[in-house]
This record gives structure tokens, sequence and C-alpha cells, in this order.
């Protein structure tokens, strides 16, 4: 049904990745968006060689399609998990906040194909300039840390200032996003949201349950006044933050406000002090359901959203 590019890069029958979310993204969820096809992808976030490694083996025990690892540059171990997923030979690796140039020979070497995410123009065609794989271009509809361009804007321009393929982010979580998606030019889409509310996902009940509750206006952006922005669902935490931010309070009082929040969110359960990061297709996320329910439901309906679009050209 699809032929992308995406899929022929990454060797996965459906052009979807799925989010690297830190504390969410687990190898239990990458393991089971890989066997349904797409691409599962590990959130390595902030943590230490070890725990990354733990996860990867997992992974490899419970998939023997292709995964990915997700690796926050800014982490203090970057150096230490750049190591580990060489040493595991881990196919794929998609990078957030910074440049992953000069991991890239390395990775090369032992075939891993890099994906950075990217939230403007002139960062990607820096970073095809330093031969990375493909770019995933992430709109600010998307949750946790943002950009400042939507993705029906941003993903046209970049899919036009780049020869390597270009997937789409931010705020696709169903079929008609990924008809959008490809509409604007991409050769696949990342879904990240859409899939804490999967069986397989290991969140806290109650985090899933705040992301089936949202709406379309339940999520707020948090950190503007850092140069981070991050998109959360709204809560106590949220409001504490932005009457801080409202009053001028530093970049280090917001930071130790937000530090630990994510994980209290994820694994404890608190969705009143902890910090829920969400896209804003929350508000079209109902109910919790298998990975490969998720993913047969989106690619099964793609056809028909096309057949739809199509009858718009005939006369």
């Amino acid at each position: 049904m699809f032929n992308s590019k995406i899929c022929q890069l990454l060797n996965i029958k459906y052009p979807i990745l799925q989010g690297g979310m830190a504390w969410v993204a687990t190898a239990e969820l990458a393991a089971a968006v890989s066997n349904a096809g797409g691409l599962g992808v590990i959130g390595a976030g902030h943590m230490p060689p070890d725990a990354l490694r733990s996860e990867i083996v997992k992974a490899k025990s419970l998939t023997n399609k292709p995964f990915g690892v997700n690796i926050m540059l800014m982490s203090p171990f970057v150096k230490e998990v750049m190591q580990v997923v060489i040493e595991e030979r881990v196919p794929v690796i998609t990078t957030g906040a910074g440049n992953p140039g000069e991991y890239i020979p390395a990775l090369k070497e032992i075939g891993s194909k890099v994906i950075p995410v990217v939230a403007s123009v002139a960062l990607a065609k820096r970073l095809e300039r330093v031969g990375v794989d493909a770019l995933i271009a992430e709109g600010m509809e998307s949750g946790g840390h943002v950009g400042e361009v939507s993705t029906m804007a941003l993903i046209p321009q970049i899919v036009d200032a780049v020869s390597i393929p270009v997937i789409a982010a931010g705020g696709i979580g169903d079929a008609r996003g990924v008809v959008a998606a490809l509409a604007l030019g991409a050769q696949g889409v990342q879904i990240g949201t859409r899939f804490v509310a999967s069986v397989e996902c290991t969140a806290h009940d109650n985090y899933k349950e705040a992301v089936i509750r949202a709406k379309e206006r339940s999520t707020v952006l948090t950190g503007m006044t850092t140069g981070h922005p991050v998109r959360v669902i709204a809560n106590k935490l949220t409001r504490e933050y932005l009457e801080l931010e409202r009053n001028g309070a530093s970049v280090e009082e917001l930071e130790r406000l937000g530090a630990g929040k994510l994980k209290a969110a994820v694994r404890d359960g608190d969705v009143e002090r902890g910090s829920i990061m969400s896209g804003q297709i929350a508000g079209m996320v109902r109910e919790v359901k298998p990975v490969a329910a998720i993913i047969e439901e989106i690619v099964s309906e793609v056809p028909a959203i096309v057949a739809a679009v199509q009858k718009f050209t005939q006369g």
C-alpha cells in the first residue's frame, strides 16, 4: 500500500514512527510498534547508559523488527549513550536538541540511520549538509518541547528546502493526519500522543486517562520565557508555573519547579503536580487500544480518505 522512501530506508512496512517520548517510550511500547509494522523508538531522555542498554536488550527480546532510540543531545550522558547504541548496533537513531554531526561517522560505520528532529528550515538544511539520512519535521502542535511553527506551515517548507526524506510530526494521530502529511510532501509520519493511550505503553493509568479526558484546548505552553517552550496538559503545576512566568521568575526558579515532574506524572501517576506532556491531538484520543489496533485503524482508513480527496478533482 505504501511506496514510501521511509519504508525502504528503515525496512518497515508502514511509514509510521513512534515518538521517542522520555519515560513513556519504553522497550515494551517500541517493540509493539515495530511488531505492528511501524518503527518503535525507545526514548533515552536523560537515561544513564546502563539503563538504556537494559531497554535495548529488552526490546531485542520482544521484537525481531527494526527499532530505534531517541537521544537528547543535551543529556548529561550523551557520549555514553551514543557508545551504547553503537555497541548494541541500534538500526535507527533519532535525535533532538542539537546537532548530531560529531556522532554520524561512528553511527554510519555500523549501518545506523540518523534522523534528527527539527523545527526550522535553517536547521534542516544544516543537518542535511552533515549527512543525516532523513529529518523529522515537528510542528508546535506536538507534546513536550516544541518549536514556533505549526505543522501545516513547517512541513512543505522543509520538504522544499532539502532533498532527503522528511517525516512529519506534530498534530498527527489518525489516518486523516497521515494523508495530510503525505499531501504536504512528507514521506512518513511520527506519532506520539496517540501511542500514550495504548495497552503496551507502561505509563501510569492516570497519565493515559488525562490524555483521554483532554479536549482541543486542554494543552498549554509553558517555558516561553526560558526559550524552551513545552506543551503539556493544564493542571495545578502549569497554573503555578505560568503564574511564576508572568511575575518574571528566573529561568533557574522555573527549572527547579519543573525538575522531575515528567517522571512524577508518567511513573507515579501524579497528574496534578506532574508534567503531562501531550500534543494537541489529545482531544482526538478516546480510548486505550493495543498498538496493533491503533496502527491497523490508521492504515485501513487511508485508502477511503484518499478516494474522498480524489473526488474533488473529478469533473
